[in-house]
């Protein structure tokens, strides 16, 4: 991927925030970094590009969550924190893959699954995903698991 770890990159922007005095880029950021630090002490040796980026998505993932619970409980000002958090963090990882680039992907691994002789059909999208999952990581693209899981089950119907 990037000649810089995620991990890397994200000390050098603490340090950043900390002579800006962005105190709430700064809490974020080492909130990221804790984040990564904790698993790479339960994994005992160094995190992989792949890994820190499934962490970061984990963490947006629960900032968009966030985002809607103080949405619909009426507490604008938290859902903006949360909002300003995702951009903070999103900068850190792949883009996300076009629909178009998801879809060529899925096309090709349902595609590669056919070749056993039967087409795949609604019963199996476990097996699907486990193989689409891989591709979009090995591509270097990042996708967000609900759209890829509709466009899943939508192909695997017809």
């Amino acid at each position: 991927m990037s000649e810089t770890s995620i991990g890397t990159r994200i000390q050098a922007d603490i340090i950043t925030a900390m002579k800006a005095k962005d105190e709430h880029r700064l809490t974020t950021l080492r909130m990221v970094k804790s984040a990564l630090k904790n698993k790479e002490i339960d994994k005992r040796e160094p995190l992989t590009d792949a890994e820190e980026t499934q962490i970061l998505s984990t963490l947006l993932k629960q900032r968009r969550e966030s985002v809607e619970s103080f949405t619909k409980g009426d507490r604008p000002e938290l859902a903006a924190k949360e909002t300003a958090e995702i951009a903070m963090i999103e900068i850190y990882i792949p883009q996300a893959a076009s629909e178009d680039e998801v879809r060529a992907i899925i096309h090709g691994a349902i595609a590669h699954l056919a070749e056993g002789g039967t087409k795949p059909g609604p019963k199996d999208i476990g097996p699907a995903m486990r193989v689409i999952q891989q591709r979009i990581l090995a591509s270097g693209l990042r996708a967000d698991g609900k759209m890829v899981s509709e466009m899943v089950k939508a192909e695997l119907s017809k």
